[in-house]
């Protein structure tokens, strides 16, 4: 409303609207280009179900309104049977000269034309209504399939894998896309999802837009990875996570077992060397990929924007409910609840929004998507894993868990500090694209120029950087316009490699 009054009505207003009337109008035709070949596609993957469901509405349409008209015309007779006795007995007319003043009651052809294109309309929307539920339910079906809410046949188990420290993973694959299964290898593609999410992060946009479903409709085997704690990983050998020491890990036991234990499962199963794509950390890479796609990368996080990440970092909130004996951060816990009331009430921090207060400012979530995503995240991590991350801000480098003691640093690391994780070990000839947001508060463009900094020496024709100035970090995986500017580019850069 603002923008409204204070354009006005000036030469120069005008020359500044022209060009916002035509990006909104290229928009709305992109819209609804979009809706049209989203409803084709529907259709084409669905098209026995559509045209078996619009010929038997149809034919079932017809048949009541034909009953209708036959029973309407049998109490009409029955009508005209009681007038003609009536008639007969007090006027002495016969049943032909009745017929006349009556009317013969025949049937025109414009009233069958007109039933039959009725009957037609009807018939083809709730056709059309049935096959779109049938292709909703399949859709549905597929994704309980994959969250584990219903038991799925033998060929889609699941698969478990067991890391050196006993930790057991769960991973959900997609085969194959909605139009089945397809001729030659598909190559393989490792989903990892970021900081208290799990692999559902890609399954919340709708089949046509979340990425897991858009890869494997375009001929790639899918792999959704969850990181130990998360709601589909919570086992272990020999700890329950209502034991203290089943927290006691951060990200450099996600980098040193939980990736390279599903990394290699992954290669065993498919025989191929995989994609991987990591939405927010960043991990050590293995020789058994083909080319690694990192979206809103956290690697340094020296220059985090984050409100509430900042605050919590900097007055070492992870230390105090470590020490205070809370070793799972649960986000939907009591104690983490009171804990960002509190941080929300002190000055600076704005939770009005509670995800753009984390993320930073998202431009492409409609609301539907928002309350999808609270359905399900965010997911449990370790207290020690938020510990590990504070440290890297409050540092500005990315080195391991500092155990703010020399003695016990040497225990684990030989070395009274803890050693720096080094980025320029990433072989320079694997394949890599980067995609970044100007409004990520979490991965922050300093941040990310950092990175890049590291990778000065890549192969030039190996790196592949998209940049989008009004994307934050949730817009990579739940934008409604991820798909076109995000994943289209990613799937081609996937298929040149």
């Amino acid at each position: 409303m603002q923008r409204l009054r204070s354009s006005g009505t000036s030469i120069l207003g005008s020359l500044v609207a022209v060009p916002q009337l035509k990006r909104k109008a290229l928009n709305s035709w992109a819209a609804m280009q979009d809706t049209y070949f989203s409803a084709k596609d529907i259709f084409d993957r669905h098209k026995a179900v559509f045209t078996i469901g619009t010929s038997i509405a149809s034919v079932t349409t017809a048949w009541i309104g034909y009953s209708i008209r036959h029973l309407h015309e049998r109490r009409v007779d029955q009508r005209l049977e009681t007038i003609e006795k009536a008639m007969s007995s007090n006027y002495n007319l016969g049943h032909s000269e009745i017929r006349k003043i009556t009317g013969s009651g025949s049937v025109s052809a414009p009233t069958c034309v007109a039933t039959a294109g009725t009957a037609l309309i009807i018939g083809y929307g709730l056709g059309w209504r049935g096959g779109k539920w049938h292709a909703n339910r399949q859709f549905r079906k597929e994704q309980m399939k994959l969250l584990g809410q219903i038991k799925p046949r033998g060929w889609e188990l699941l698969g478990r894998v067991t890391t050196q420290d006993g930790y057991i993973l769960s991973m959900q694959r997609i085969p194959e896309g909605q139009s089945g299964k397809t001729s030659g290898n598909r190559p393989p593609v490792l989903l990892q999802h970021g900081l208290l999410m799990d692999g559902i992060t890609w399954l919340l946009l709708p089949p046509d837009q979340s990425l897991a479903f858009v890869l494997a409709d375009n001929g790639f085997d899918v792999w959704l990875a969850n990181t130990r704690g998360t709601k589909y990983s919570s086992g272990h050998t020999s700890l329950s996570p209502n034991d203290p020491a089943y927290w006691n890990w951060s990200w450099d036991e996600l980098v040193a077992y939980d990736l390279p234990a599903t990394f290699h499962y992954v290669h065993d199963q498919s025989g191929q060397k995989l994609h991987y794509i990591g939405h927010s950390l960043v991990n050590q890479l293995l020789n058994t990929l083909r080319s690694a796609a990192l979206l809103s990368p956290i690697a340094f996080v020296g220059q985090m924007a984050s409100p509430l990440a900042r605050y919590a970092a900097d007055n070492f909130i992870g230390e105090d409910l470590y020490w205070l004996g809370v070793k799972e951060f649960n986000p939907r816990g009591e104690a983490v609840i009171k804990l960002l009331q509190d941080i929300c009430s002190k000055p600076g921090v704005d939770c009005t929004n509670l995800l753009t207060s984390f993320t930073g400012k998202n431009c492409c979530l409609n609301s539907s998507i928002v309350d999808v995503f609270l359905d399900h995240e965010p997911q449990p991590t370790a207290t020690k894993n938020l510990i590990h991350l504070a440290q890297m801000i409050r540092e500005g480098n990315i080195a391991m868990y500092d155990y703010n003691n020399a003695d016990e640093n040497r225990k684990h690391y030989g070395q009274p500090t803890p050693p720096v994780y080094n980025m320029t070990s990433i072989p320079n000839d694997i394949p890599l694209f980067l995609g970044c947001g100007g409004k990520d508060a979490l991965s922050d463009v300093k941040d990310v120029k950092l990175l890049l900094n590291s990778l000065k020496d890549h192969d030039g024709d190996k790196l592949v950087v998209l940049h989008r100035d009004d994307f934050a970090h949730a817009d990579f995986v739940m934008g409604e316009n991820a798909k076109p500017v995000v994943y289209d580019p990613l799937m081609a850069f996937f298929r040149l490699q």
